[in-house]
């Protein structure tokens, strides 16, 4: 799922091969995790493997360090596969949804890794694709699955969900506030005929939209396909689990980076490690008992923010907030 971000925003035109791809804050990445990576016998979990550019350059950067990943996309475990290949056995590839990190660690014998890397979001292999209907500046079926081996697509659930359900989504998904003129127009429309690809979705939010909120926020259809794609994936669900599992995974002095490319997600790493970085001790103690203290550091201030520079490069760096935390202590029952 990782995003490696090039300069075609939006989806026209696949790039042949990877020199294009350039993974999003790269070298920020690395530093964070580079304290906790360069020991013996270092484990790093790539949460999200793409197209494997941020895993290449771990593995470059820490020779000592064994690498696992994780993908539920098949054909970018292939793909990655292909460019890991030199790294040999140094790089473990797994076809696995994020949130299931503990049980693929368990499977591997591993106990306690050094570092994890969350590159949230759709990668550029997904974006370029046209059939995979992630990109609104495309006509392509709506499909939008990053594991295109199992659940609904999101031409299913804009004709078979209910009205109700469909503005909860645009709304709590894609922070749409013409939610209810968007879902009026698409149960209308799915009446007549049920939806199969994303350019009559674009047009009939272009029509169903008053000229005011088409005049701000990139493409109308934007909010609605980031929407779509989150329900179709589980995306802020399995989220959810994933990042508390990721940190519970981390060896005290282990560290935690994790990209974000919209509020949803970042608010749930900013939610998590917050609480990781507060004590729990009732107020009003003398001393801070052992198992009341924080279990985690803050590595960065807030959420930093890619470099003009490399937005320029990579337009789809744009909307990257980076959050980074360090484990102090053991979980104390």
């Amino acid at each position: 799922m990782g995003r490696e971000a090039h300069s075609n925003e939006g989806g026209g035109g696949r790039q042949e091969g990877q020199s294009r791809h350039v993974p999003v804050m790269l070298q920020r990445c690395l530093d964070l995790l580079a304290p906790a990576l360069e020991g013996p016998d270092a484990v790093v979990v790539d949460c999200t493997l793409g197209l494997g550019g941020h895993s290449e350059a771990l593995l470059e950067q820490f020779p000592g360090v064994r690498l696992v990943a994780l993908d539920r996309d098949k054909e970018a475990l292939r793909l990655s596969g292909e460019r890991l290949a030199p790294y040999g056995e140094r790089a473990t590839l797994v076809h696995a949804v994020y949130d299931e990190l503990p049980e693929v660690l368990r499977k591997l014998g591993i106990a306690r890794v050094q570092g994890v890397l969350f590159d949230l979001g759709v990668s550029s292999m997904q974006l370029d694709e046209a059939d995979r209907g992630f990109a609104y500046a495309q006509d392509a079926p709506l499909d939008m699955r990053m594991d295109q081996t199992s659940g609904v697509s999101a031409a299913e659930v804009l004709n078979t969900y209910p009205p109700g359900e469909l503005v909860r989504i645009l709304r709590a998904y894609g922070e749409e506030k013409q939610a209810k003129r968007i879902v009026s127009a698409i149960v209308r429309e799915r009446d007549k005929e049920p939806f199969s690809t994303s350019a009559r979705l674009v047009e009939l939010i272009r029509d169903a939209l008053p000229q005011a909120a088409k005049r701000t926020g990139g493409n109308p259809a934007k909010r609605t396909f980031q929407a779509l794609r989150i329900e179709v994936n589980g995306e802020l669900a399995v989220l959810e689990r994933a990042i508390p599992a990721a940190v519970k995974a981390l060896d005290v002095g282990g560290r935690i980076a994790v990209l974000s490319y919209h509020s949803l997600e970042d608010r749930l790493v900013k939610q998590v490690f917050a609480a990781g970085a507060a004590t729990t001790a009732p107020p009003g103690l003398p001393v801070v008992p052992e198992r009341y203290q924080p279990r985690l550091k803050l590595l960065t201030r807030g959420a930093e923010l890619p470099t003009e520079e490399e937005i320029a490069e990579n337009r789809r760096a744009a909307p990257a907030r980076l959050r980074g935390a360090q484990r102090i202590r053991e979980d104390i029952e």
